[in-house]
């Protein structure tokens, strides 16, 4: 059973956080009201914040119900976000 855990954990900070990352990203790179390429480089240069701090975390935080849940959670709704918004104009 703690091999399952520490397995699922592990799934969570490397997959997981990458697509909340990506997602966040995603979504930066459209809401913000500046131009496209400026908007794209700031979401990927703070994509790479995103992925250690939701990686850190998924190690530091006990309850792994809650780890996944927030960060699966987060990329879910992040990434459909986007999705629903478009392309930018």
């Amino acid at each position: 059973m703690a091999k399952l855990k520490m397995t699922l954990r592990c799934a969570t900070a490397l997959l997981g956080s990458y697509f909340a990352a990506a997602g966040l990203a995603s979504l930066m790179a459209r809401l913000l009201p500046i131009a496209r390429a400026e908007a794209t480089a700031w979401g990927l240069i703070l994509s790479f914040l995103f992925y250690a701090l939701f990686g850190l975390w998924a190690f530091f935080e006990q309850r792994l119900l809650r780890v996944t849940g927030v960060i699966w959670g987060t990329a879910v709704a992040t990434i459909t976000w986007a999705f629903l918004l478009g392309v930018r104009a």
